[in-house]
């Protein structure tokens, strides 16, 4: 009697446990989703929290000893730079031209970015956006009211295409953003130096690459099912061509999507974000 109870409940357990795990494994797409929705608002949380309270975030540079840092890397100020934004990562990467390639000089957590993953789509969402930008001496702001802002160029060919609205999409300090990337005021000060100076140079205008994540094909595969999954693939295929050759591809936008090219020219990401495809504007 009890071998014949006990075989039952192990049975019960069985069929509870195939039950739980295939209902886990239908909807593993919307829990992850609301599960990571969780972690970046808490991480957001803690970014204000220490940020309002005159505390350094973590993952910081030593701001203070800034040209010592460059001259450990061999690096300049003045150079032509490039940058990353990771936002799931809380990451803005800088990028220095060193030689012929570009080296990694510094990635400083951004205090604060809105929305959730995925691009902007129209004006008031309050949505960051991703995507390819270019940025030239004309965006910079040295007064704005958030410390100092470089306007992204939100609209680009690509998002205009896509029937997508919105303005002054920036990342200046002050850690906070209603569709900006907003980084702590001594932070900006840095990354304002950096830009300047290569703007000043021989630099026309630097690339600006927005991704949700980094894109790994671990993350990839992890967000294969996201709505945005059709949008990102194109964004990894000009963080692929960085990662392989550490110069900024050329990126334009032919037939609404995003096409990207080895870097041309000056090999310095200086190249505009237009409508042209590839054949088009290789001349051929």
């Amino acid at each position: 009697m009890r071998k014949s109870y006990s075989l039952k409940v192990v049975l019960f357990l069985g069929v509870l446990a195939a039950i739980v795990g295939g209902g886990l494994f239908a909807f593993w797409p919307q829990i992850f989703s609301l599960i990571e929705e969780e972690l970046i608002y808490q991480a957001k949380a803690k970014h204000w929290l220490l940020a309002s309270s005159g505390q350094t975030l973590p993952g910081t540079p030593d701001l203070k000893n800034f040209s010592r840092r460059l001259a450990e890397k061999s690096m300049a100020l003045g150079s032509p730079i490039f940058l990353r934004i990771f936002k799931r990562e809380f990451a803005l990467e800088v990028w220095l031209k060193r030689g012929d390639r570009f080296e990694h000089f510094a990635t400083y957590p951004i205090c604060m970015w809105s929305g959730q993953l995925g691009p902007k789509l129209r004006q008031g969402d309050r949505q960051a956006p991703e995507g390819f930008y270019s940025v030239a001496k004309s965006s910079l702001n040295p007064n704005s009211k958030y410390r100092r802002s470089f306007n992204l160029g939100f609209p680009n060919a690509f998002d205009r295409a896509r029937g997508r609205t919105g303005s002054f999409l920036m990342v200046h300090g002050d850690c906070r953003s209603v569709g900006c990337y907003a980084m702590t005021d001594a932070v900006i000060d840095e990354i304002w130096s950096l830009v300047t100076a290569a703007l000043d140079g021989a630099q026309e205008r630097f690339q600006v690459q927005i991704f949700p994540f980094r894109m790994t094909d671990d993350n990839m595969a992890r967000h294969a099912h996201a709505p945005n999954a059709p949008f990102w693939r194109q964004l990894k295929a000009g963080y692929d061509a960085f990662e392989t050759e550490h110069i900024p591809p050329d990126v334009s936008v032919c037939r609404s999507a995003y096409a990207v090219r080895p870097g041309s020219g000056r090999r310095d990401g200086g190249t505009p974000i237009t409508s042209a495809c590839p054949a088009e504007s290789s001349g051929s």
